[in-house]
């Protein structure tokens, strides 16, 4: 424990986004881990489906924003047109692609992904995009946004920098927590600002803009506490603090967090669902069968374990959760059981 600690140290948030910006920008994409648009093209097609019913929902504007924070490779958006293309012509007219990606590497894939549909347009953050009616999508982008961590110990609160691949503790004022969360000693809470300055961005212009925005991530929704910073090197758990810029860091999404920021500040909120009610809501394993009857033997039962492996309650089926954030006036949204604000 230091209060006093040398200028090389790093605010935990300071440290998880230079060793991100220096991960995305120069590993092979994606190498160390895979993501549901990886798995089976039928996770896009759905949300390509699912964002052409919210677009009629919306009163078909003929001029519509249709953007994805953190796309990858691209593969999800590249499904996800395809499908429109092919099933909701004058969406494909009336739409608009903006990724939200900071990443060189990323934006070359995607551009080379996405060569049949035109230029997208790309921004750094999503407060970049235009004005005008949106439909966001965000597939593991809130788990990669920098964290902050804080522990509560017999002599107060104490917040976790970074030095020499250790962690140290810098007395701080207590950290702004849920009401009604009981804290005993030595607690961790982890505070997501980039995350929460996200919800709050999208609450004030979902309030006098129409659109609606879908997360898609790991995580939580009660007020949980505990470490659950993480890393990914060479496609195996690593130690989150070593070699910096050389492992994926990600963090479980306090849901409860982002519902609240943005509910306060003018959208309404569906979810969270977990991953599996919502895709088979979508229509995840009728979609499957469809190309499964016409694949080769091998090829149906490969997209049969992948729609198991997305939907599975002991695979990635509870482990995601899926939470949409909407204009107050958006009429209900497919894929969510209960109504907004639940």
């Amino acid at each position: 424990m230091s209060s006093s600690l040398p200028p090389q140290a790093e605010r935990l948030d300071v440290f998880m986004a230079r060793a991100n910006a220096r991960y995305y920008a120069s590993k092979p994409l994606l190498s160390d881990f895979i993501t549901a648009p990886e798995i089976s093209q039928v996770f896009g097609e759905l949300l390509g489906a699912w964002a052409a019913t919210v677009w009629q929902n919306m009163g078909r504007p003929a001029q519509v924003i249709f953007a994805e924070a953190g796309p990858g490779r691209g593969t999800l958006m590249a499904d996800a047109l395809r499908l429109i293309t092919r099933c909701a012509p004058d969406f494909a007219r009336a739409l608009k692609v903006h990724l939200i990606e900071t990443s060189p590497l990323m934006r070359q894939a995607q551009q080379q992904a996405l060569s049949a549909y035109g230029i997208p347009i790309w921004h750094n953050r999503i407060e970049d995009l235009p004005a005008g009616p949106l439909i966001l999508l965000g597939n593991e982008f809130l788990d990669a946004l920098p964290i902050r961590q804080f522990v509560q110990t017999a002599q107060g609160w104490h917040e976790r920098y970074v030095l020499n691949q250790a962690f140290h503790l810098v007395p701080c004022a207590a950290p702004t927590l849920p009401d009604g969360r009981t804290l005993e000693q030595d607690t961790i809470v982890e505070l997501c600002e980039p995350a929460l300055e996200v919800a709050h961005y999208l609450g004030q212009r979902l309030a006098s803009q129409p659109g609606v925005a879908l997360f898609i991530d790991y995580g939580h929704h009660s007020n949980l506490t505990g470490d659950s910073l993480q890393a990914l090197r060479h496609a195996r758990p690593a130690q989150p603090l070593e070699a910096a810029g050389e492992a994926d860091l990600t963090a479980h999404v306090d849901f409860t967090a982002f519902a609240a920021a943005a509910h306060q500040a003018g959208a309404h909120v569906y979810g969270t669902e977990t991953q599996g009610a919502f895709l088979r809501a979508l229509g995840l394993m009728e979609r499957t069968e469809q190309l499964a009857i016409q694949a080769t033997a091998e090829d149906a039962a490969l997209l049969r374990s992948a729609a198991h492996r997305l939907a599975a309650p002991e695979k990635m089926g509870h482990l995601f959760r899926v939470m949409a954030l909407t204009s107050p006036n958006q009429p209900s949204l497919p894929g969510f059981m209960k109504g907004a604000d639940v």
